[in-house]
């Protein structure tokens, strides 16, 4: 599995500015690892109602999201005081994060609209035409009357009255 986001593109999307070159300098490798395990991590949430992993191109909220995330263990790992206001503003974006992936998880009041693998589709059911059209500009009433009549002989229509 490979990562959602390469180093570099994981530069342009995070805060931590210089303290990537740091952290990489310190261990040659560890924010690959990070950006990885982390993006399988989102597959594994997302796998119920999308098929992953996302195929190019990948959305750019999931890279978002995956930024939003190893951002803060990047600042973890090259070692932040717990007070200092800007990593409590970065804890709370990356808790978000997952939230919002919580929420996209969820098959019944998802509210991210994510595209599927195969098909770049989406998930979401729009509405199509509510019409219908006959050859001929009458036959509706004679199918309605049918459809009355028949409910009526089966006991099966609604009766407002």
């Amino acid at each position: 599995m490979s990562a959602y986001l390469t180093v570099d593109e994981f530069k342009l999307l995070t805060t931590a500015g210089d303290y990537v070159a740091d952290v990489e300098a310190a261990q040659t490798g560890w924010l690959g690892a990070q950006l990885s395990a982390h993006s399988a991590r989102i597959n594994a949430q997302l796998r119920k109602r999308y098929a992953t992993p996302f195929a190019a191109p990948i959305p750019e909220q999931v890279q978002l999201w995956l930024a939003q995330i190893v951002t803060e263990a990047l600042y973890l790992r090259r070692g932040v005081d717990a007070q200092d206001e800007q990593f409590v503003s970065i804890t709370e974006i990356a808790a978000r994060a997952r939230e919002e992936i919580k929420e996209a998880a969820n098959a019944q009041d998802g509210l991210w609209d994510l595209p599927l693998n195969e098909t770049s589709a989406s998930l979401v059911t729009r509405g199509g035409p509510i019409g219908y059209s006959e050859a001929s500009p009458y036959v509706w009433s004679s199918v309605q009357a049918e459809r009355a009549s028949s409910e009526d002989e089966n006991g099966s229509g609604t009766f407002y009255g």
